[in-house]
């Protein structure tokens, strides 16, 4: 999925500053002995790495399709492939349906409405609203496993981003139906990741869940700049949830006043962040963070430095453009990553 703060291009970086953190504190311990959390999962990118290099993993997003993505790579080590693939083909099958999706998110569907949508083609909002009925009847007829069901419920939600009318978020539709949008949706399998380690994946608000939960490793990656989440993202968060949100304005937002962050308003970013990492039951802490974000490099350096020893690695990193249009002073940002090790 193609997604605001992925750190996919960034996981070398992320890894070999890490090891050396752990090296130039003497640690012995390999990563089958370690927990590391990763508390702001996304799209589960970070957490599915280290989950390979053999850690423990704690994952967490306020997000629920990112909640929904990030138990399926960290969760669902133990699926058989063969079964996975046999639900995906059925799955394929499945007769769309002019269901919520389909009446409120593609032009057809909202004929006659103050708003005509235009995030999905007909076709594909009604096999989209098929699928995902069929998905929750399967689970509530026990047919299929948990562990099943956000396999399938991921794939879904990464099969309908890649034909969506968008560039890239869902704050907005395009004007027009753009080539990939035109294709017709077809359910891909998300990978599964047969590690030998496992984890657990939470679905609540960090600065809640930071008091109950403690390991070795702790990665941090918030939102950088004013540009919420839960509004950028608001239709992956409808079909995942599928719990037929009263929806308002051009482009059919829904009430998020729960999932708002405070790392995305400049008055209370500090302050929310201070307290994660006061509250930070880990040894090793690690902040993503790039040039450009709400908190300033100084900001973060003196809040760390607060609870122990401190340093930074930085990286170059190519600019996330949502819209090709938008103009930008420069095409790439600095990546840092902020390391405390902690008293």
């Amino acid at each position: 999925m193609n997604y605001i703060g992925s750190k996919f291009s960034l996981i070398d970086f992320l890894k070999s500053s890490v090891a050396k953190t752990l090296e130039l504190n003497g640690e012995t311990r390999s990563p089958s002995e370690m927990v590391f959390a990763d508390l702001f999962s996304g799209t589960g990118v970070v957490s599915g790495a280290f989950l390979q290099d053999g850690y423990y993993v704690i994952a967490n997003d306020i997000q629920y399709y990112s909640y929904v993505m990030t138990k399926h790579v960290v969760e669902n080590g133990d699926l058989d492939d063969r079964r996975c693939a046999m639900l995906i083909d059925e799955l394929n099958g499945t007769e769309g349906v002019e269901g919520f999706i389909y009446k409120n998110y593609c032009f057809e569907g909202t004929e006659g409405q103050e708003h005509r949508r235009m995030y999905f083609t007909a076709q594909n909002a009604k096999k989209c609203d098929g699928i995902r009925m069929a998905v929750e009847q399967k689970r509530a007829d026990k047919s299929i496993t948990e562990n099943e069901y956000f396999f399938l419920l991921g794939s879904l939600i990464n099969s309908m981003d890649k034909c969506a009318n968008t560039a890239s978020v869902y704050g907005a539709y395009l004007k027009k139906l753009k080539k990939s949008a035109l294709g017709e949706m077809k359910l891909t399998p998300l990978p599964i990741i047969h590690s030998r380690t496992s984890g657990v994946v939470y679905n609540e608000d960090i600065n809640e869940l930071i008091k109950h939960v403690s390991g070795d490793i702790l990665y941090l990656d918030p939102p950088y700049n004013a540009r919420q989440y839960c509004t950028n993202y608001h239709l992956l968060e409808t079909i995942a949830r599928y719990d037929h949100p009263v929806i308002y304005g051009k482009t059919g937002l829904r009430e998020y006043s729960e999932q708002k962050s405070d790392f995305c308003i400049k008055g209370r970013v500090e302050k929310a962040f201070a307290e994660l990492v006061k509250n930070a039951d880990f040894k090793y802490i690690f902040l993503s963070y790039n040039n450009e974000g709400l908190m300033s490099g100084e900001a973060i350096e003196r809040i760390m430095k607060k609870y122990g020893k401190y340093r930074y690695y930085i990286q170059d990193h190519r600019r996330y453009k949502a819209d090709n249009a938008r103009e930008t002073k420069t095409d790439k940002t600095v990546e840092f990553l902020h390391c405390l090790v902690k008293k």
